[in-house]
């Protein structure tokens, strides 16, 4: 088998840049949480990691990417098939019958990563309060029923892909279908306790800026691997995901001086994950101006939009829907107005470049049927588990702290450690006495 040693050893380090976003997004979520949900919100991002992995390898890689007969019949439109399971026939096969793309396993490693951080970004909406277990199952079952099918209308030549549907990199699938997801589990679990009467500030500013570099660090392999090869749109989509984030946060952070009088950490950080979002699906399909633009109405759409949760009193804990949702749409029906495709000959372009308005149509379509879909499904999973196993934790482990109750644990060990580097395990720091120096 020949393979693109190129754009194989692109997509090897596109994978790993992918992977590392999901212990980025845990330090990003654990530091907005308080201190004492702090292990709980990143252990909700290692377990999907572990959750999606074994159900990508037994059969998710095959329902979103596998075609059905010709691939021309309804349930193709609708799921892929059962013909790789555990990655059956991907061993020694290649993307291209040519011979010039790259080990299959190494598209479907690709892939998986994008389904591990897709699960991961829900948990945000969930921070304080729900059973480690029932996210467990959630995980499971809303990758099978939700994440999978979706993946295939869009990238696996489902329904939505027919209609010529564009998401260069998952707008759609990811963004929108984890921001709708979260909001229905949101409505389902309800508020934490003392949801707006008590402080529920992040409680460490300094990790939630930690994760939000790990996070655009590994972005670039997101988008720019999204390419699948190394090209003139692979640069393209690396330099729009630069432009669109920076000028992002640029955009968050003025409206925060202006509506507030001063810009905040926080707000660079979620500032950039937003332009991180919106860009997504459009970076390897428009201009850098485009790009720009793209950016500037994600940042101060994103920072009006995480204020929804209290005029419409749902209790988003991080804001999932404010960045995820409304960046998502941003970027995806932006492409109906914006698209050029430098690289590409005979795409629908955007109405600013001549392009249909069907189009723009699919563009709205899309974002539309996914986040529905997802959003009933999801309550639905929700509640199923809600009323079998519990999805919350009792009011009493909530206020104690779900990191001790659930996990045994706490985030910072600081009550045995004094200024003298001694731990006094029953009291006062022992201090050593000081040694007698010998002349």
């Amino acid at each position: 088998m020949k393979i693109d040693g190129g754009s194989t050893a692109w997509m090897l380090m596109s994978t790993a840049l992918v992977l590392l976003m999901t212990p980025g997004l845990a330090f990003f979520y654990g530091g907005m949480t308080r201190a004492k949900s702090v292990l709980n919100m990143m252990m909700m991002s290692w377990v999907s990691i572990i959750v999606v992995t074994v159900a990508w390898v037994l059969y998710g890689h095959s329902l979103a990417f596998d075609a059905v007969g010709d691939g021309s019949g309804v349930i193709n439109k609708l799921v892929g098939g059962l013909d790789n399971l555990g990655l059956s026939g991907l061993v020694d096969t290649a993307t291209k019958d040519d011979g010039t793309g790259m080990p299959s396993l190494v598209f479907s490693a690709f892939q998986m990563t994008f389904a591990i951080i897709t699960v991961a970004l829900i948990s945000g909406a969930l921070a304080d309060r729900v059973k480690f277990g029932a996210w467990v199952v959630f995980a499971l079952v809303w990758a099978t029923l939700v994440y999978f099918p979706v993946a295939h209308w869009v990238w696996g030549g489902g329904w939505l892909s027919n209609l010529g549907i564009e998401d260069f990199a998952g707008g759609t699938v990811v963004h929108i279908n984890a921001g709708a997801a979260a909001l229905a589990v949101a409505l389902v679990i309800g508020k934490r306790v003392g949801w707006r009467k008590d402080p529920m500030r992040p409680h460490n500013l300094t990790l939630v800026l930690l994760g939000a570099g790990l996070l655009w660090f590994g972005w670039f392999g997101f988008n720019a691997g999204s390419e699948l090869a190394v090209d003139g749109t692979t640069g393209l989509a690396f330099m729009n995901t630069q432009i669109a984030t920076a000028v992002a946060a640029g955009a968050w952070l003025l409206v925060e001086k202006l509506r507030d009088g001063h810009s905040t950490t926080l707000g660079v950080a979620s500032g950039a994950v937003a332009g991180l979002v919106a860009i997504t699906p459009a970076c390897g399909f428009v201009d850098p101006w485009a790009a720009f633009v793209i950016g500037a109405l994600a940042g101060v759409a994103c920072a009006y939009g995480v204020g929804l949760k209290y005029r419409l009193g749902y209790d988003d804990s991080l804001d999932v829907v404010g960045v995820h949702m409304v960046g998502g749409v941003v970027g995806a029906v932006a492409l109906g107005f914006v698209a050029a495709y430098p690289f590409a000959d005979g795409q629908e372009k955007g109405l600013l470049y001549g392009g249909p308005i069907s189009q723009l149509g699919v563009q709205v379509l899309g974002p539309v049927a996914v986040g529905a879909y997802s959003f009933v499904i999801s309550w639905i999973i929700a509640k199923v588990i809600d009323k079998t196993m519990g999805f919350r934790i009792s009011a009493e482990d909530e206020v104690a702290g779900i990191d001790i109750t659930t996990h045994a644990e706490t985030g910072y060990d600081l009550g045995t450690v004094h200024s003298s580097g001694v731990a006094s395990p029953n009291g006062p720091a022992v201090v050593p006495a000081a040694k007698k120096v010998e002349a």
